[in-house]
């Protein structure tokens, strides 16, 4: 038995170790697109804790890992689950990181669905975007629907401005 034990938690060990391995030449030499995106995304996903850590981030893999957060909740449950979850307590800086990469379409319209809080503003607590949620979604759920569906329309190519931002600064996705 303690030798069932041992050898499952070698291989518990060695397979943990194999995805936190991050080989950048080998993840941009992958055929499919949008592949390359989601290796980078689940490193960065690793590295920051799920983002309950993203200061272990340099600011080129923050701006990676807050426009992927975007798409997964904008694709998972529109802009209503962007701000109820914990990726909506970066819903300003992501704008910035939008217009970083050329996606100034997506911007717009992220830009627009955070002009539903106050002043513009999405609040940085969770607790304090809850409430005002619960204030402003039965107004703002129309608008954030159809800004859902301008986002579905991937104006931007979110994948390519990823990568050949990925590209641009490569040594910052090294580390």
């Amino acid at each position: 038995m303690k030798k069932l034990l041992i050898y499952i938690a070698s291989i518990f060990s060695a397979n943990a170790s194999a995805q936190t391995e991050f080989d950048l030449d080998k993840i941009l030499k992958i055929e499919q697109r949008d592949m390359i995106v989601m290796e980078i995304d689940s490193y960065l996903n690793i590295k920051s804790n799920y983002g309950e850590k993203i200061d272990k981030l340099n600011d080129s893999q923050k701006t990676f890992l807050l426009i992927e957060n975007l798409e997964r909740e904008i694709n998972n449950g529109g802009f209503n689950q962007f701000y109820f979850n914990s990726s909506g307590d970066f819903a300003n800086e992501t704008v910035d990181a939008l217009i970083k990469i050329g996606a100034n379409k997506t911007a717009e319209i992220v830009k627009k669905a955070n002009s539903e809080f106050n002043n513009g503003t999405v609040p940085k607590d969770r607790r304090k975007r809850h409430i005002e949620l619960e204030k402003i979604e039965e107004k703002a759920e129309k608008k954030w629907d159809n800004l859902d569906t301008q986002f579905y329309k991937y104006e931007d190519n979110l994948t390519e401005l990823l990568i050949a931002f990925v590209l641009k600064n490569k040594s910052d996705f090294d580390e």
